[in-house]
């Protein structure tokens, strides 16, 4: 019988989390006041974070992290930013609100992107260059690898149903969308889409999945349980990664080629609104908590910017590290 591996991340969180269980379920509300003071930027090309004073607007730290940190996320706890380098096959553990890092899981192989259910159960990882999507049981202090699924090609992103049984992962190179049951860690399903899914978003109610088609123009409408493409949104060349504006109406999506962000009405599935004129490749998002101001990374011009949201338009960039991806700051707008 074939051991799976258990790693131990007791001795990463035992200071940081005075709680017994790691694993605990994620809050529904932002339980901190006040304003987010430093944001949190992955430059993907430079193995590098840059920490941003957002009142300052400019850099104020920029650090090694690991290999190709392409995703982060914050953890259960409602503390601690993990962010996933790829290449440097580890995950490193930040505090959520100043960036500080305070340690490492070590041995999550090829981490590119990840995830936890929202039961807090399962952690999710996605090995974009491996081809794998590995499922982990993140009960208590521990780690344990349930099983490693063989996903050709090229896993990118996940989402899941709100009971947690269900998680989805879009394959970029097979121009796919995957149906994995988590209890069985057994694959469900696989239906095609539109080249190059990427980022993936469930509208309220697991009524529908929107996937955002990088090798085209629009964003893919799935009704999951039936496995059918039912529309497709016109956004703009490279739909790639949403961002949900937090009124459980609206999900922002960013255009990488065409250089804009479009906002989507979950409920009549048609866009209402454009941000064009960006910097090349906006990427990632995140919203202030009082909803005010859009942050996003911009690909391929080595800058975050800063959107307002009311007006639509661009307020300011400020120039980071290589390829930008991943960008976080806490307290944020509600995700929903």
């Amino acid at each position: 019988m074939k051991l799976l591996p258990r790693i131990s991340v007791f001795f990463v969180f035992n200071l940081l989390c005075p709680y017994s269980s790691f694993a605990q379920t994620a809050a529904t509300s932002n339980p901190s006041q006040g304003e987010p003071k430093v944001a949190v930027v992955l430059n993907s090309g430079d193995a590098s974070v840059s920490l941003v004073d957002m009142r300052l607007r400019e850099v104020i730290k920029t650090m090694s992290i690991g290999k190709e940190p392409h995703h982060l996320m914050m953890a259960p706890d409602q503390k601690t930013l993990l962010v996933a380098n790829a290449i440097g096959n580890d995950i490193a553990v930040l505090n959520a609100i100043t960036g500080e890092v305070k340690g490492r899981i070590p041995k999550i192989i090829d981490p590119y992107q990840i995830a936890y259910s929202p039961n807090s159960k399962w952690f999710v990882v996605n090995g974009n260059r491996l081809n794998r999507v590995d499922i982990y049981s993140a009960q208590g202090s521990d780690f344990t690898l349930a099983k490693s699924i063989t996903l050709a090609k090229t896993p990118s992103h996940i989402a899941f149903t709100a009971d947690s049984k269900i998680a989805f992962i879009t394959l970029q190179d097979s121009a796919e969308l995957a149906a994995i049951d988590l209890a069985s860690q057994t694959v469900l399903w696989r239906m095609p889409t539109g080249p190059t899914p990427a980022g993936l978003w469930m509208t309220p109610g697991d009524q529908y999945l929107l996937v955002g088609i990088t090798g085209a123009d629009y964003v893919e409408v799935i009704d999951w349980r039936t496995r059918q493409s039912i529309k497709r949104i016109p956004t703009g060349k490279g739909a790639h990664n949403f961002r949900p504006q937090g009124d459980r109406k609206h999900v922002f999506v960013s255009n990488r080629v065409a250089s804009s962000i479009s906002l989507i009405d979950m409920q009549t599935l048609n866009k209402v609104g454009e941000i064009t004129g960006l910097p090349a490749g906006p990427d990632d998002m995140e919203i202030t908590p009082d909803g005010k101001n859009l942050w996003v990374t911009f690909r391929f011009a080595k800058k975050v910017g800063i959107i307002d949201i009311p007006s639509m338009k661009l307020a300011t960039v400020i120039p980071v590290g290589k390829s930008p991806h991943g960008v976080f700051f806490y307290p944020r707008a509600a995700w929903e």
